[in-house]
């Protein structure tokens, strides 16, 4: 059992840690919006990783959370938070539910969020980590959304946590006028983070915001064909 002066210390260490990577990993990724700094102190990140994982929270890594899966690195979150630029009266679309940390980042300024997750055991981790952490403006659906999830469409917002080779055109058809679309767009060795906007029914921008590399969106195995 843990003393209080010991339980006081762990808590100054995470806190600062949480205000050296605002620092030393956000800040110089041009994430500088109040807003989202604001966020990212709020919203505890060590709360959405394994136990396991705890005292790497705040590290510069992709954390694994199950299933062959990983947390994206805290720069690329905060990076995405401040490009879609959520509003309070926004519907949040998020594909890649993952443990729930970005689902509870776009929940702390926007109206509601609907994340989904094809595998069922990360879609629970969710749920239970959203549950724990008291954030109710989300649910979690599993099922897949590699194309699009029209349930709750159209979305002023959608996030697509995974890369796709190409974007599905049934995403943007899902986008409210004047919604924001993020997403990693190409294959290993280059992709593009990409924020598309609706400008009008049939008009979208597009803007390469930087070129990285993040693990693919899990997608349903094809189907084997018949053999004659």
């Amino acid at each position: 059992m843990l003393t209080g002066k010991v339980m006081a210390t762990v808590t100054v260490d995470m806190e600062r840690a949480r205000f050296n990577m605002i620092e030393q990993q956000i800040r110089p990724w041009e994430v500088l919006d109040p807003e989202v700094l604001a966020a990212l102190s709020v919203v505890k990140r060590e709360d959405f990783v394994l136990p396991a994982h705890k005292l790497l929270a705040f590290a510069d890594l992709e954390l694994p959370i199950g299933g062959g899966q990983t947390m994206l690195h805290p720069k690329m979150e905060a990076r995405i938070l401040q490009e879609v630029g959520i509003r309070n009266t926004d519907v949040v679309l998020e594909v890649g539910a993952g443990s729930g940390y970005m689902a509870a980042l776009l929940a702390s300024r926007g109206e509601f969020v609907h994340t989904v997750d094809i595998d069922p055991a990360l879609a629970d981790l969710a749920r239970r980590n959203l549950r724990q952490a008291r954030v109710v403006n989300v649910t979690v659906d599993t099922g897949d959304a590699s194309e699009g999830w029209s349930s709750a469409s159209p979305y002023d917002v959608i996030v697509i946590s995974g890369s796709l080779p190409r974007l599905p055109a049934t995403f943007l058809q899902q986008l409210r006028l004047g919604g924001r679309l993020f997403a990693f767009i190409g294959e290993t060795p280059v992709m593009h983070a990409q924020l598309i906007t609706r400008t009008a029914d049939k008009a979208f921008t597009t803007i390469n915001l930087f070129e990285t590399v993040v693990a693919p969106l899990k997608r349903p195995r094809a189907q084997p064909g018949f053999v004659f």
